[in-house]
């Protein structure tokens, strides 16, 4: 059974269409990138998903449960995280205890409990700070650890945000344009940072515009244009399809 299925999927905003009868699925351990032209409907999409926006009509379903009426928190304690186009490091923090508040997502302690220190919160405390620091060491950032996380160049953010999101716990991560703002240097070490994501068993829905990255890291992708589904297909099908090379290049081209 598929990990993520979005079924019928509708949104319309007014008169406007944005998400026009949607429907694919994601495979566990795929890679799967949503690509498409400025406007194509991809971080509504994205949206939807995640439960930020609830659809206008359709369906979707994460490891078989129903996200019909689900909020946001919810689809998380399920197992979905997602980071964003414009990356959010919590100011006057530490990187690595910017990393700890996505493991408070699966504590067992209460908000009171936590923020008054209380005895019995300092044993998963601990285990918190190890986690946390496990997860930057992983993607090769520990060494940031105790530096002001909104001071780190965009790369190196980047890596801080996979780390908290990794810290979720999640099952699914939905990576919103991870490469936007960065340097071609820094887009390598986040495709990089991808792999290592991937690597631990989690399954990975992208939305990117560097084509270079989309083709060299995706299993399966998904086209999107004027909010509806062109094309679907491995990266070779995808880059041969005559309607996708219409739309990123016109027709006469």
């Amino acid at each position: 059974m598929a990990l993520l299925e979005v079924e019928n999927l509708f949104r319309s905003f007014g008169g406007l269409l944005a998400v026009q009868d949607v429907s694919f699925t994601v495979e566990k351990g795929q890679i799967k990138a949503v690509i498409g032209p400025n406007g194509a409907g991809k971080t509504t999409l994205f949206n939807l998903i995640s439960r930020a926006l609830a659809p206008t009509s359709g369906a979707v379903r994460f490891d078989g449960c129903d996200l019909q009426g689900k909020k946001p928190h919810q689809a998380a304690s399920l197992g979905m995280a997602r980071t964003f186009q414009n990356i959010e490091m919590f100011s006057g923090m530490t990187v690595l205890e910017n990393v700890m508040v996505g493991c408070h997502v699966r504590s067992r302690s209460g908000f009171l409990a936590s923020m008054f220190a209380l005895p019995g919160t300092r044993p998963e405390e601990r285990e918190i700070r190890k986690k946390s620091l496990a997860l930057l060491d992983l993607l090769g950032v520990a060494d940031l650890a105790c530096k002001d996380a909104a001071g780190l160049a965009f790369g190196q953010q980047r890596a801080v945000e996979f780390a908290r999101a990794l810290a979720m716990e999640p099952r699914l991560l939905l990576l919103d344009e991870p490469a936007a703002g960065l340097n071609p240097k820094e887009t390598i070490e986040v495709d990089a940072l991808i792999r290592k994501v991937a690597d631990t068993g989690v399954t990975v829905v992208l939305v990117e515009h560097d084509m270079k990255m989309v083709m060299n890291l995706s299993d399966r992708i998904l086209v999107l244009d004027y909010g509806r589904k062109l094309a679907e297909g491995t990266a070779a099908e995808v880059r041969r399809n005559p309607d996708v090379i219409a739309a990123y290049l016109g027709a006469h081209a």
